[in-house]
């Protein structure tokens, strides 16, 4: 059996976070790393209260965080990423890890748009801006997923061979580009999402949503002609 490690990243999710790190199936899984991203709200001492293993990354960023998670579960085979806020289901993990390990996939992405969205769990801004991205990175790569959302399996060898660079919101697409350019396999999976608990640090501001949308179209286009 391959070992797993489950990254997840977190800014202010006290609320969710000892809900969703007691929900990852441990029988599969051998470690529940949270990554801190400077919250005041007490997060990191309620995932260590629910039984994960607790890092703080003091740069501030999506992508940072799950790189500094990404480095803290290098001896594991497989790292899977979900969002602390309990919009990924945990319980759905071998949807999205099995096709990795049965050596079917190299990356395995999450489809909130071709699974079953709980009402109110993505604004129709955000299902919007997510077809327009997975459009462009069809006709740039080739790539034939339907989502490009947080929920996702890779093997760890992969990942750090890709050299990820974004350490804020490009992180999510750069992962995609790099693995299309790379030529390895990568698949959507339908997958349940619910509501997340709180407010969303992309969609729920215009803030976020903007700089969001500016690097998930920046990426895709940055990376097309680079050696």
């Amino acid at each position: 059996m391959l070992t797993i490690s489950v990254v997840i990243p977190t800014y202010n999710e006290a609320r969710a976070i000892g809900e969703v790190v007691r929900s990852v199936p441990h029988t599969r899984v051998r470690e529940v790393i949270v990554v801190d991203n400077g919250s005041t709200d007490g997060t990191a001492e309620r995932a260590a209260a629910a039984g994960a293993r607790v890092i703080h990354e003091s740069r501030k960023g999506y992508g940072a965080a799950c790189w500094a998670g990404a480095q803290a579960a290098r001896k594991s085979d497989l790292i899977v990423f979900l969002d602390g806020d309990r919009s990924d289901d945990p319980g759905q993990l071998e949807l999205i890890a099995d096709p990795v390990i049965r050596g079917l996939a190299d990356l395995v992405i999450g489809s909130r748009i071709g699974g079953n969205l709980e009402k109110g769990s993505m604004p129709l801004h955000a299902q919007l801006g997510n077809r327009m991205i997975v459009f462009l990175l069809r006709l740039l790569y080739g790539v034939r997923i339907t989502d490009i959302g947080s929920f996702r399996a890779i093997r760890t060898r992969i990942l750090f061979n890709l050299h990820m660079e974004q350490m804020t919101y490009g992180w999510p697409v750069e992962m995609v580009v790099k693995a299309a350019r790379s030529r390895l396999r990568i698949q959507s999976v339908p997958i349940r999402y619910r509501k997340r608990i709180g407010v969303s640090k992309v969609s729920g501001s215009f803030r976020g949503s903007v700089l969001a949308t500016y690097y998930m179209f920046l990426v895709p286009l940055k990376y097309l002609f680079k050696e």
